[in-house]
């Protein structure tokens, strides 16, 4: 019975490592889309977060079939509902990722010295949830603290692309919405990483019992 449960649980953990992959893809596309104002790279946003819709209800369906016929222990009760929660915060990120390709396509915005920082936020976020994934999987508090205490440098880039945007709403030619865009693209990806942290406060939970480092 054990070594069955063992076996689905390790099916959980690769399910959870690919779903985590489109994530990461999904970021990688928002990312790219906007350094090269690739509009037709960011209209294939919407069927990758389908795909990682559909990634989503396949893990909470192993995670219910898990709970349901086997006979999970205490450690392993926190495993499973920690998982319930992280997919959850991996399928906003993919909506999110969605959202800032839907602004790129809509404002057709391309890269400019006004989008560096945030691509700068685009990679850190990418790294914060591949790596609270791995510390999932890993079973890694270490690496989970360092994803929370990543978010910091996440929030610095965040500060310094409003600092951007407020000194190019100061120039009588800046277009109002276009800065208001580039914005809401920050906006979107600080959240990315407000939802690693989350993932990797989970990752805590699971394996102590608390999400406080």
């Amino acid at each position: 019975m054990r070594n069955s449960f063992d076996e689905q649980l390790a099916s959980l953990n690769r399910e959870l490592i690919s779903m985590g992959g489109l994530c990461e893809n999904a970021i990688a596309r928002a990312a790219e889309a906007l350094t090269n104002g690739n509009t037709e790279l960011a209209k294939t946003l919407p069927e990758l977060s389908e795909a990682i819709d559909e990634k989503e209800r396949e893990i909470e369906g192993l995670c219910m079939k898990l709970l349901l016929q086997q006979q999970p222990v205490a450690r392993d009760l926190r495993t499973i509902s920690s998982a319930l929660k992280m997919v959850t915060d991996m399928e906003r990120v993919g909506h999110q990722a969605a959202d800032i390709a839907e602004i790129i396509t809509m404002a057709n915005i391309s890269a400019s010295d006004d989008t560096l920082h945030i691509s700068d936020m685009a990679r850190s976020t990418i790294k914060m949830v591949t790596e609270s994934i791995d510390a999932f999987v890993k079973k890694d508090i270490n690496i989970a603290i360092a994803v929370i205490k990543y978010d910091d440098v996440v929030d610095n880039y965040f500060d310094q692309v409003k600092k951007t945007l407020i000194e190019l709403f100061s120039k009588p030619e800046t277009d109002g919405e276009y800065a208001l865009d580039l914005l809401m693209i920050a906006k979107y990806f600080e959240r990315i990483g407000d939802h690693a942290v989350n993932i990797a406060e989970w990752v805590l939970f699971s394996i102590t019992g608390s999400k406080s480092i």
